[in-house]
C-alpha cells in the first residue's frame, strides 16, 4: 500500500505495514525541529544541520523551511542530495580531495549557479590540489569557498598548530581565485576527564585564531564563518564562538542528531546540555526521541527468551544494543503499552534479536515490539525509506533516504 496516497492511510497497529519498519513520530520531529531552531535564533547563531544523520530530503526540506541557514554534509554525493532538496548553502565538513570528487563538485556548482558551497582545507597540499583543479585552466571554473579546519591532537583532519595554519594561508596566496571564507572545527572528538574544560579551551583558541586571521586580512569574503558543534557541545560552541564584537564574523553550528535524537549516547549528551543550560534562557521542554524500529516476536524458544524479527541489518548497535520501549498485541490491545524495565536485549544478529524476559511474562509470538536505538545515523543508513506516523500510528508519509 502507498502511504502517500491520500485515500488511505495505513496503520501500523492494524498490521498494514510489513515489519520490521523504521518509524518516526511526526509530533516529536516537529517539536525537535523548532526546539533547535529556537535555540539558534535566541543565540544569534546560524543553524546548518548535519544532513548525514538522516540523508532524507523530506526532513532536509522541513529543516530549511523552519529557518535553517543551510545544510552540512560530508561528501560530494551528499551535497547533490542537499542541493536537490533546496539547500542554497551547503557546508561540506570534510576535506575535498581526488579528481572525481573535485569533478563532482564542479558539476554541482555548474548545475546550481546560485549555490553557496564550502569545503575544508588543512594543508598546503590540499590547497594546491584545489587550486590546480579549479584555477590552473584556460577557463577557470567556479570553486567552492574554503574554511580553514582546526583539528585536535590525536583526532581527525585539521591543522594542529599555528605554523600549519600559516602554511595553508601562504599557499592560498598563490591561488587568488580560491576564497578563504572562515574557520571550522569539530570539538566532539574531545572526550574523557575534564572534557568540558578542554572543549572550552579548544574553542577559545579557535575563536582567537579566526579573529587573528581576520585582522591580518586573510579572508576573501565579506562574511567570515566561524563554525563548530556536533550534537553534544552545541551550547558551549554557541557561547564561546559567538563571544566577540566583529560584525563580519558569523557563528554556524552544525548539530545533526537533534532532529531524531535517541535513547542512548545523544540522550546522555543532551542531559548534559540541559544541565548546562539550566542557568540561562532555553527553549521549553527538551528534545524527544522520535525514531523506533518495530518488529514482531517470531519465537519463544525458551521461557526467558523471545526472538524478534529485527537485527543488525535494521538497527544501530555500535553505541549500545536497541532498547525495547513499547509492546502491542494486534487484535487485543487498543494502544501500545510501555515495555517493562526487566525486558532486555542481550544480543543481536543479522536478522534476529534476542530479548530476555521473565519466564512468566505475557509475551506471545505475533506480538509487536518497538525498539529505540542509540546513534540514529547508523539506524537511518540501513533503510531505503522510513515511515512518518502520527500519534495514532497512521502512516502519513514514506520518506526515501539517499545513502
Amino acid at each position: 500500500m502507498d502511504a502517500n496516497t491520500p485515500a488511505h492511510k495505513p496503520n501500523l497497529l492494524n498490521e498494514d505495514i510489513a515489519l520490521p519498519a523504521a518509524v518516526i513520530y511526526q509530533s516529536r520531529v516537529t517539536h525537535n525541529l523548532h526546539w533547535m531552531q529556537q535555540f539558534a535564533n535566541e543565540r544569534n547563531v546560524l543553524l546548518a544541520p548535519h544532513g548525514k544523520t538522516t540523508m532524507t530530503p523530506a526532513l532536509f526540506q522541513r529543516q530549511l523551511a523552519a529557518g535553517a541557514w543551510g545544510l552540512t554534509i560530508a561528501n560530494p554525493q551528499q551535497a547533490r542530495v542537499a542541493a536537490k532538496a533546496g539547500a542554497e548553502r551547503i557546508l561540506m565538513a570534510n576535506q575535498l580531495v581526488g579528481r572525481q570528487n573535485l569533478a563532482q563538485i564542479e558539476a554541482l556548482l555548474a548545475d546550481y549557479p546560485t549555490l553557496d558551497l564550502y569545503c575544508l582545507v588543512d594543508s598546503a597540499a590540499g590547497v594546491r590540489q584545489l587550486g590546480s583543479f579549479f584555477c590552473d585552466r584556460e577557463e577557470p571554473v567556479r570553486a567552492p569557498k574554503l574554511l580553514l579546519e582546526i583539528g585536535v591532537p590525536g583526532g581527525r583532519t585539521g591543522c594542529r598548530n599555528y605554523q600549519q595554519v600559516r602554511t595553508v594561508c601562504e599557499m592560498l596566496e598563490l591561488f587568488p581565485a580560491l576564497e578563504l571564507a572562515g574557520v571550522e572545527t569539530y570539538e566532539g572528538l574531545i572526550h574523557g576527564e575534564d572534557a568540558e574544560l578542554r572543549v572550552r579551551a579548544h574553542l577559545t583558541m579557535v575563536r582567537a585564531l579566526c579573529l587573528d586571521l581576520l585582522h591580518d586580512g586573510c579572508f576573501s569574503t565579506e562574511t567570515v564563518l566561524l563554525s563548530g558543534a556536533g550534537s553534544a557541545w552545541y551550547d558551549v560552541v554557541a557561547e564561546i564562538l559567538n563571544d566577540h564584537n566583529e560584525a563580519r564574523v558569523q557563528t554556524v553550528i552544525r548539530p545533526g542528531c537533534y532532529l531524531i535524537h535517541d535513547r542512548g549516547i545523544y540522550q546522555q549528551a543532551q542531559n548534559a546540555v540541559m544541565a548546562r543550560l539550566a542557568r540561562v534562557c532555553t527553549p521549553s521542554e527538551d528534545l524527544q526521541s522520535s525514531l523506533e524500529v518495530w518488529a514482531y516476536v517470531q519465537s519463544r524458544p525458551e521461557p526467558e527468551m523471545a526472538i524478534l524479527t529485527v537485527g543488525k541489518r535494521d538497527a544501530a548497535f555500535d553505541a549500545g544494543l536497541p532498547q525495547p520501549t513499547l509492546h502491542f498485541r494486534p487484535g487485543d490491545d487498543s494502544h501500545p503499552g510501555e515495555a517493562p524495565d526487566n525486558w532486555e536485549v542481550t544480543a543481536i544478529m543479522d536478522q534476529h534479536t534476542m530479548l530476555r524476559v521473565p519466564a512468566d511474562c505475557d509475551l506471545a509470538v505475533g506480538d509487536m515490539i518497538a525498539l529505540s536505538t542509540s546513534h540514529p545515523c547508523l539506524t537511518f543508513d540501513k533503510w531505503r525509506s522510513v515511515l512518518l506516523v502520527d500519534d495514532q500510528y497512521n502512516v502519513l508519509e514514506s520518506m526515501d533516504t539517499y545513502f
